[in-house]
């Protein structure tokens, strides 16, 4: 690939939300209470700093944002103290994945135009970051050859989870190694579960890899009220009156969940990548914190492979 094209990517973290799920694990961390994402639940390092090591296998650090929230700055600072302050996209409240999502892109369009950008939460487990990483490559590939596709990553199902989302991929994407997006399945019930293991749909993991164009472009149909608040932003970033422009925005804009109010709205012109021999795991119960850790101790690595193929293809 041409290398004006690799000089575009850039990635966005999402490390802004409050971690209640695990309550009962993050508030015995020493030194008190935090989020996950601050807290070395997998190893000697917390989760957003195993996460910016994985996304540096593939994207520089000065391409990487991260999406952090006022509050949890005596948390975020020391770890972040190497990245740009234009790095680092300070929300003055938690307003849940869009707007959060939605502010990164703005930034990312005034410094870079139209960048191909992948979307990561903070607080996932990988067992290879680079196999992991030679997948959002692919995605990377897809999206700056076709503009229009958004690919998810789908990690391949090991149970019935029922406290995951999932997603039941379609058609075969020509000649490529997507799926069409069917349908999302939100937290389903044990029979459920069940019959999407057994279906091979698979885990959605919430990373994501799009041009900054098409996903503007999909909040904008989905939320157009909420698009055109941020608005107010174009002529304030970067600027000194950026912060209280921010402030004013989030004082009077609602919560809003990404999967739900945007993606969920367009499962049809979605696509997803499968993950092939990586194992996944949102870190948001304490039973999978306690299942990787064993998994690790027992030195087990990657996951069942399971025949995902569907008959027929569709062009992109």
């Amino acid at each position: 690939m041409a290398k004006t094209a690799l000089v575009r990517r850039c990635a966005i973290i999402l490390a802004g939300g409050d971690g209640t799920r695990l309550g009962a694990l993050t508030d015995k961390m020493p030194g008190g209470p935090r989020p996950k994402q601050f807290c070395p639940l997998l190893g000697s390092e917390p989760l957003l700093t195993q996460t910016r090591r994985r996304i540096a296998y593939l994207i520089p650090p000065r391409r990487t944002l991260v999406v952090v929230t006022q509050a949890h700055e005596s948390f975020y600072a020391p770890m972040l103290a190497d990245v740009p302050p234009q790095s680092v996209v300070v929300q003055p409240a938690n307003r849940g994945t869009t707007p959060a999502i939605l502010l990164a892109l703005m930034r990312l369009r005034r410094r870079f135009h139209d960048a191909s950008v992948a979307l990561f939460p903070s607080d996932h487990y990988v067992s290879d970051a680079p196999a992991f990483m030679s997948h959002v490559r692919t995605a990377f590939d897809a999206v700056e050859i076709h503009s229009h596709i958004v690919v998810l990553l789908g990690a391949e199902a090991t149970a019935a989870e029922t406290g995951y989302g999932w997603i039941e991929p379609g058609f075969r994407i020509y000649r490529s190694p997507l799926f069409r997006v069917k349908r999302f399945w939100e937290k389903p019930t044990q029979q459920g579960a069940q019959i999407l293991w057994k279906g091979g749909s698979l885990w959605n993991t919430f990373v994501l890899v799009s041009r900054v164009s098409r996903l503007l472009a999909l909040i904008a149909a989905a939320l157009p009220r909420l698009h055109q608040s941020f608005d107010v932003l174009k002529d304030a970033l970067d600027t000194p009156q950026e912060h209280a422009a921010i402030e004013r925005l989030y004082a009077r804009i609602a919560a809003s969940s990404f999967s739900d109010d945007v993606l969920s709205m367009v499962a049809g012109s979605l696509a997803v990548l499968p993950l092939r021999d990586v194992e996944w795991s949102d870190i948001g119960e304490a039973h999978r914190v306690y299942r990787v850790l064993d998994r690790a101790k027992r030195g087990l690595r990657g996951c069942k492979r399971r025949d995902n193929s569907r008959t027929g293809e569709q062009k992109i």
